[in-house]
């Protein structure tokens, strides 16, 4: 196994990484609309949409992988009214079309309103 690791993505809030790789996958840990930058994040959905789908690219990039090579996601809302909003960004990035699962979640770190997970071939 091997860790992923970069500054162009925000930096673990908690006990795990970025990402991994292993047994030619990569997995990247659920990324939320944190500007790396800044660490700042906007209150529009669709701006932390972009952002998070952003952050997830820089993990698969620093990995050597891509949005092309996804196989799966698992997309949480803190509002399920979002949902449009978030999948009109959401398809502009991940236009293979990967298996996916979106739910609502009461409560996301930081108060953010979306956080995507992501796997991915190599």
């Amino acid at each position: 196994m091997k860790v992923v690791s970069t500054d162009k993505a925000p930096a673990a809030i908690g006990p795990y990484s970025q990402g991994y790789i292993s047994g030619g996958l990569v997995f990247v840990s659920g990324q939320t609309p944190v500007d790396p930058a800044t660490g700042k994040f906007a209150d529009d959905i669709a701006a932390q949409a972009e952002q998070s789908c952003r952050n997830v690219g820089e993990i698969l990039k620093a990995a050597g992988s891509g949005y092309d090579k996804v196989i799966k996601t698992t997309c949480f809302l803190a509002d399920i009214g979002d949902f449009k909003a978030f999948n009109e960004v959401y398809a502009r990035y991940f236009t293979s079309k990967p298996a996916r699962s979106c739910v609502a979640v009461k409560d996301l770190p930081l108060g953010v309103g979306c956080e995507i997970e992501a796997v991915a071939e190599l």
